[in-house]
């Protein structure tokens, strides 16, 4: 940019070199984000520090982010009120009896979980607790309950309501419900790819395995959770429809879930309403202060016009809408597993953005496929953050757990492929169900 005092390239070398210079000190993502952005305040004269407080403060001038919070009370909504112990019983009656059944359970489980709460963190933390000491208790090695919990709780950035959906969509100005729609068929294909894994690992390691739950068993877990089902349907549904927006969908699941713990399932009193509200406003404040710090990092990027200059020099490789994909998933892989998908979005989404639309990618598809990759970095050192809470509440270490992680990762990595190959596997229900998502 004229007038400038440093160049874009001095500028990227400064932001970027101090980011990941304090992610090796070992300083929060939201607050190394934050930092890195000072020198150049302080350098620059047309720029001051007063102008990270206000780019940061304006991130959250954003209708869309509050679904965030929202969809974060109604996952915790869903532990604390009876309805995720209602789905781990028609998960079980569902699959208990394919080879190592309550690894089965926990997959299952996970994308019912995803259908309704749309945050994978909620996910790991709530089906670690419920899921790695009953698979202990049943011979399961740590190692394996640890990745199969931490990995199938990845569903939840993939199957809408998606957290990750709702903040490409409102930053890169993407139509949410087309996301919602596009992330299904990925979602679900992952799902099985992961259950396949588990029947692989169950017949090897002989691990124990239900008995088959008769019809009645299973048509009674299902009449118990039908309303807890309901709720995917009415989210994505109205916002399908055009009943609601994506933020209204995140208040309506909240008083939804809210209705079945206390008048339904009446499992839901003062002090677990109150656990969930403070679980809800920790994880909400965590995941808000990357976005506001993320969207003033990002902005100083674009003040030197960075984006634009890392975009001419691949640009000029002339790759095609295949190569393009797999360009876009190897960066997204590579920064999942040193930053959190929110900042990765604001900061990595808007620099790729240019490179995908040159190479004639959908939006819709090119967002499935950098969401998809991002995923993977939840459960990818040294970031994976659900392999963190999982190895935490296990009281294992990480490293103990990678290579069963790893191994689980590779049909995933097919399924992402596949993606990249067959962009109908994103495009197919938004163009059947809601053509003019896609205009």
């Amino acid at each position: 940019m004229g007038g400038t005092v440093l160049s874009a390239g001095q500028a990227a070398w400064i932001l970027f070199g101090g980011f990941f210079a304090m992610l090796a000190l070992r300083v929060p993502v939201a607050v190394s984000l934050g930092l890195a952005c000072l020198p150049i305040l302080l350098i620059e004269p047309r720029l001051w520090p007063m102008v990270l407080l206000q780019e940061t403060f304006n991130a959250y001038n954003s209708f869309i982010l509050l679904a965030v919070p929202f969809f974060l009370l109604t996952a915790n909504l869903m532990n604390v009120g009876g309805i995720t112990d209602r789905l781990v019983r028609f998960s079980r009656a569902l699959v208990g009896h394919f080879p190592g059944g309550l690894a089965q359970v926990n997959v299952v489980l996970s994308i019912f979980f995803a259908g309704i709460s749309g945050s994978s963190t909620a996910d790991a933390a709530s089906q670690s607790k419920i899921f790695i000491e009953a698979q202990r208790k049943e011979g399961y090695d740590d190692s394996f309950s640890v990745a199969i919990t931490a990995v199938s709780a990845v569903l939840a950035v993939i199957i809408p309501p998606s957290i990750l959906m709702i903040v490409w969509g409102g930053v890169l100005t993407v139509s949410i419900g087309a996301l919602f729609l596009a992330g299904i068929l990925p979602g679900l294909l992952i799902g099985l790819a992961q259950m396949g894994t588990v029947h692989v690992y169950a017949k090897r390691r002989n691990y124990p395995t239900y008995p088959r739950a008769t019809l009645c068993e299973v048509w009674q877990s299902l009449l118990v959770s039908i309303p807890a089902l309901m709720t995917p349907i009415i989210i994505i549904g109205g916002k399908i429809f055009g009943w609601f927006t994506a933020t209204e969908s995140a208040c309506i699941a909240v008083l939804y879930a809210a209705f079945l713990s206390i008048i339904v399932y009446r499992e839901m009193n003062g002090r677990t309403l109150w656990l969930a509200f403070s679980d809800t406003g920790k994880l909400a404040a965590v995941a808000l202060f990357c976005v506001g710090t993320a969207s003033a990092f990002g902005w100083l990027l674009a003040f030197y016009n960075i984006p634009q200059a890392l975009m001419q020099g691949v640009i000029g490789w002339e790759m095609g809408p295949i190569a393009t994909g797999f360009f876009i998933a190897g960066v997204f892989l590579v920064v999942g597993c040193f930053l959190d998908a929110i900042p990765a979005i604001i900061i990595v989404g808007a620099i790729l953005q240019p490179i995908a639309i040159q190479a004639g990618l959908h939006p819709v598809h090119f967002a499935m496929i950098g969401i998809v990759s991002l995923a993977f970095g939840l459960v990818t050192p040294p970031y994976g953050l659900c392999l963190l809470i999982s190895c935490a509440v296990a009281e294992m270490r990480v490293i103990d757990a990678l290579k069963d992680t790893c191994i689980m990762l590779i049909p995933m990595l097919a399924v992402l492929a596949l993606l990249i190959v067959w962009p109908d596997m994103a495009l197919l229900l938004p163009r059947l169900l809601e053509p003019d998502f896609l205009k």
